[in-house]
C-alpha cells in the first residue's frame, strides 16, 4: 500500500512538474523562415526568449527575429568598445559620416549588445558581444514574424519641408505580452500609441494620444513621443513617456483603447529646447529610479513615487527654459545618447566624450547613478 501511495505521490508531482515546464507561452508559433527586408530601422526592444523587435518606420511595420541568442553566460565583466561609431564604420567599410546608431538594446539573457544602424540610408543590425566584438546580423534566412500598423502616417506627408514617415515608429517596447509603439498616424490626432499582443495576430488597438504641453502653453495632438517606458505606479500600468521640449507625461494602459481619443496627464516640464533621447528605470541600493537621457541636459533621475503622487495635470504654460510639476536630480553626466539595464551593478550607455568628442559605448556603475 505505501508503495503505492509512493507511486501515486511521484506520479503526480511529475505531471505536475512537467505540466509547470510546459505551460511557457510558443512565442515563435506564428513565425516563418525567411528574408527580413528592411527599408528603415529605427526603435529596438527585447522581449521573452531572446526575441529582439525591430521597427521600421518606413514600411510602418515591426519584425520579431529570433535571434537564438538565448544562452545566459556563467560569469562575465561589463566592458567597454571606445570609438564605437568608427569602429562600426570600419567594420562595415564606410566612413564616419556614412554612419548613424539609431538606437541600442542589451539582450537581458546573453548580455550582447545589439544597435539599429544607418549606413549610407541602408538599415543594419550590429551585434557586440560581451568581449566587444562587433558582428553584422544576418537577416536574409532568418525566423521571424512581421506586423504592419494600422493607418500610420503617409509616405508623402510632410511638415516644414520634412518626411515625417520616419516618425512612423519613434520608439517601442515590450511589456506584459504586449509589443507598445509609439509612432505618427494618418489621423485627426497624428499622435499614436499601437497596443499589439504578441505573438503577433492581426489584432492591434490604435490610440490617439493628447497632452499639455507646458513649455508650449497649449495642447498638443501631432507631436510624436520621442521615447516611453512602461511602468506600474503602484498596481497601476502605466506609459510614462517623454516629448521634445520637455513634457513629461503619463497614460493609464488600461485605457488604451482602440478608436478612442486619450488626454495624457502631464507630471513634468524637464526644460524646452531639448529632445529625450532614451529613458530607463533602474534599482539602486533596493529603491527605483527613473533616468532619462537628454540632447541638451544631464542625466536626469527621478523618483517614480513622486511621480506616482502627483495629482493634478500641469495645465498652465511655463515660462521660457524653467521646469516645473515632479522634480528631478541632475546627474553629472552629459552626452549620453542610449542607455539600458545591463545587470544588476551597471547601466550600458552610449556617450559623447566632452574630452576629445568620441563616441563610446561603456558601463556606468547604478552606484554613480
Amino acid at each position: 500500500m505505501k508503495f503505492v501511495l509512493k507511486t501515486l505521490l511521484f506520479l503526480l508531482i511529475t505531471g505536475n512538474f512537467l505540466l509547470a515546464n510546459n505551460t511557457n507561452p510558443n512565442y515563435t508559433k506564428n513565425f516563418v523562415m525567411g528574408e527580413i527586408q528592411l527599408k528603415s530601422v529605427s526603435a529596438l526592444a527585447f522581449g521573452p526568449q531572446g526575441i529582439l523587435f525591430l521597427g521600421d518606420p518606413m514600411n510602418a511595420a515591426v519584425y520579431a527575429l529570433d535571434t537564438k541568442d538565448n544562452s545566459p553566460i556563467s560569469a562575465f565583466e561589463s566592458f567597454e568598445v571606445a570609438d564605437i561609431d568608427k569602429k562600426i564604420a570600419s567594420y562595415l567599410g564606410s566612413d564616419l559620416e556614412g554612419i548613424s546608431i539609431k538606437d541600442m538594446a542589451v539582450n537581458p539573457i546573453s548580455k550582447n549588445v545589439y544597435l539599429s544602424v544607418i549606413r549610407m540610408e541602408s538599415p543594419v543590425i550590429i551585434k557586440v558581444d560581451s568581449q566587444g566584438n562587433l558582428s553584422e546580423v544576418t537577416l536574409d534566412n532568418v525566423y521571424h514574424s512581421k506586423i504592419d500598423l494600422e493607418n500610420p502616417i503617409s509616405e508623402t506627408a510632410e511638415s516644414r519641408g520634412r518626411k515625417l514617415r520616419t516618425w512612423a515608429i519613434s520608439d517601442l517596447a515590450f511589456s506584459d505580452e504586449k509589443l507598445f509603439i509609439a509612432g505618427l498616424s494618418n489621423e485627426e490626432f497624428a499622435s499614436t500609441f499601437w497596443t499589439i499582443p504578441f505573438p503577433f495576430t492581426e489584432k492591434q488597438t490604435l490610440t490617439n494620444l493628447e497632452i499639455y504641453h507646458a513649455a508650449h502653453g497649449k495642447y498638443e495632438t501631432q507631436s510624436p513621443i520621442k521615447t516611453f517606458l512602461p511602468y506600474s505606479f503602484g498596481d497601476e500600468p502605466q506609459i510614462l513617456a517623454s516629448y521634445t521640449c520637455t513634457p513629461l507625461v503619463t497614460f493609464p494602459v488600461n485605457k488604451l483603447e482602440g478608436g478612442k481619443k486619450l488626454m495624457g496627464k502631464t507630471v513634468a516640464e524637464l526644460g524646452n529646447r531639448n529632445t529625450p533621447l532614451d529613458i530607463i528605470s533602474y534599482e539602486k541600493d533596493g529603491k527605483p529610479f527613473i533616468l532619462i537621457a537628454n540632447s541638451n541636459r544631464t542625466l536626469m533621475k527621478i523618483d517614480p513615487n513622486d511621480i506616482a503622487s502627483f495629482e493634478k495635470s500641469l495645465d498652465q504654460k511655463v515660462p521660457s527654459s524653467d521646469t516645473d510639476g515632479v522634480k528631478f536630480l541632475s546627474i553629472a553626466q552629459i552626452g549620453i545618447q542610449q542607455l539600458d539595464n545591463f545587470d544588476e551593478n551597471n547601466v550600458l550607455v552610449i556617450q559623447r566624450s566632452v574630452d576629445d568628442g568620441s563616441l563610446n559605448l561603456k558601463p556606468i556603475s547604478k552606484k554613480r547613478l
